[in-house]
């Protein structure tokens, strides 16, 4: 009984060992790509510096005398600064608030006396830019007093169709205000009318000098 079993077991491993069997196959593992790079991140745009604000500075020199015209023109009030060098008593620097930005100075002598004048030509903020003026006379060379601008808006007459856009330039022996002028209905930028020209004389005034109107031409 014993060795029947242990016969019957041997040829049951004897069948089990004669499957058909490949031969020198080998399973090779599954092949991989290699995944490509990742592309870079694409650079962020450079921030661009904050612009410097566009500060005004200029020296003016005229019979002796310099003024050196400082403005930061970093907001829509700014503060001008007129350094005055050469005068015989006084040559502390003045300073005057003014409605915009400078966008021009010149030196002259519009009274002929000798004695330099300093014209700091100012541009309101807005869409209107509306004219002013910082203006100093030298006294005999001596120390700076004011010189007076009366605005357009005050005068009835030199005022109708104003609407600013005002530009200031010292011409021969006088100085001159110009600006278009609106009809009814016109908009800011699309004025239809002429050019109003104003010529001013340097006169003396109550504490100081006066510009005042000399003549007025329209082309």
């Amino acid at each position: 009984m014993h060795k029947t079993t242990i016969v019957l077991l041997l040829g049951v491993l004897l069948l089990a060992g004669c499957g058909p069997r490949e031969e020198g196959k080998v399973t090779a593992p599954a092949s991989r790509e290699p995944a490509p790079p990742a592309a870079p991140a694409p650079a962020a745009a450079p921030v661009p510096p904050p612009s410097a604000p566009a500060g005004f500075d200029r020296t003016l020199e005229l019979h002796g005398v310099t003024f050196h015209v400082t403005c930061p023109n970093d907001s829509s009030l700014n503060k001008v600064t007129i350094m005055p060098t050469g005068l015989e008593i006084d040559n502390s620097p003045v300073v005057r608030e003014a409605d915009g930005t400078v966008v021009g100075a010149e030196v002259a002598d519009l009274n002929v006396d000798g004695s330099p004048e300093i014209y700091v030509y100012v541009q309101s903020a807005g869409s209107g830019s509306y004219g002013s003026l910082v203006a100093f006379s030298a006294n005999k060379k001596k120390s700076l007093s004011d010189i007076y601008l009366p605005p357009v808006a005050e005068d009835p007459k030199l005022s109708k169709g104003y609407m600013g856009h005002d530009e200031f330039a010292v011409v021969e022996s006088t100085l001159v205000q110009r600006f278009p002028i609106y009809r009814e209905g016109d908009a800011n930028a699309q004025p239809s009318g002429k050019t109003r020209q104003i010529q001013y004389r340097l006169k003396p005034g109550e504490a100081g000098w006066a510009l005042r109107v000399d003549k007025v031409v329209e082309y």
